[in-house]
């Protein structure tokens, strides 16, 4: 078809290359959620995950599947035996005093740390991190030293339930402090002076102004004492005492069966404690992401 100079009319038909044009843009796209971005490239995001899988995903699939090895019905027997629930129940229940003592504690010694100057600030901001760098089973000698039978300042804590509360704030001391740190390190202390100015006392500001950009920080570090304590064995062998239905945690219950010959109910215990950890860590994590996109919204 020609028009009136006699020239051919292009028509909304696509030429060769055109077709070619589109042909490599729809291979492009179909490929893109293949690209890999970032400094490291496809040869470094594979390391990190192979070294996760052989370090992390491996050991916790072989955990489940020996888990059920008597099926389903021995998997639900194992987790729902009353001593196995004895000692849910009491560590769950520790692990939340001690992941509530670690957001309150541990948000004023980070707010000590950061706001205040004293005498020895360096050395005390050391000894936060002596938990991290003690072998668990060390702190529980010295607990049991302290606070044991023979107690040198006539504090009993052996075999009882504050004993266990006492030894797992110890190993999960840092993780508040060194979440809230940071973060209040960066705060604006302009505003806060500003709302000061403007006749606000001390705790509207810190309420208002303080604790809404803290919350995201002390809600992981609250999180992964909970998640730390409820795993917990070396800091309460000792002082706990093991009694069941009063001080024995799920982990020395694990203990116990692997000693009378039960491994496969060690391992269904011990999934049902990996989904608990698990699924505490993501909801506080969804809602500590929630509370972030708040405090920016409002900026």
């Amino acid at each position: 078809m020609t028009d009136s100079s006699g020239h051919a009319g292009t028509g909304d038909t696509p030429g060769p290359g055109g077709a070619a044009k589109s042909e490599k843009s729809s291979t492009g796209s179909r490929l893109s959620w293949l690209r890999v971005t970032g400094s490291v490239g496809p040869f470094g995001i594979g390391v990190a995950v192979l070294w996760l899988s052989v370090i992390v995903l491996l050991p916790l699939a072989a955990l489940t599947v020996s888990s059920f090895e008597d099926g389903w019905g021995g998997f639900w027997d194992a987790v729902t035996a009353p001593a196995a629930l004895d000692s849910l129940k009491v560590t769950i229940g520790v692990s939340v005093i001690v992941a509530v003592i670690n957001v309150l504690m541990g948000t004023l010694i980070a707010w000590v740390l950061v706001r205040d100057e004293f005498p020895g600030k360096g050395i005390v901001n050391a000894l936060i991190d002596l938990p991290f760098a003690l072998p668990t089973i060390v702190a529980s000698i010295v607990l049991l030293s302290l606070y044991g039978p023979n107690s040198p300042i006539d504090i009993h804590l052996n075999a009882s339930q504050p004993g266990l509360v006492v030894a797992l704030a110890f190993v999960t001391l840092p993780f508040v402090v060194r979440s809230v740190q940071p973060v209040l390190i960066e705060v604006d202390k302009e505003v806060e002076q500003a709302a000061l100015s403007l006749g606000a006392n001390n705790w509207i500001t810190f309420r208002r102004i303080v604790l809404p950009t803290l919350t995201p920080a002390i809600i992981s570090g609250g999180g992964l004492a909970f998640a730390r304590a409820i795993g917990e064995y070396g800091s309460v062998v000792l002082i706990g005492g093991n009694i069941p239905r009063e001080t024995q945690m799920t982990s020395q219950y694990i203990q116990q069966q692997i000693e009378v010959d039960r491994p496969v109910n060690a391992a269904a215990v011990s999934v049902a404690l990996l989904v608990i950890s698990f699924v505490s860590l993501l909801v506080l994590r969804i809602l500590a992401e929630r509370s972030s996109r708040k405090e920016e919204a409002a900026r």
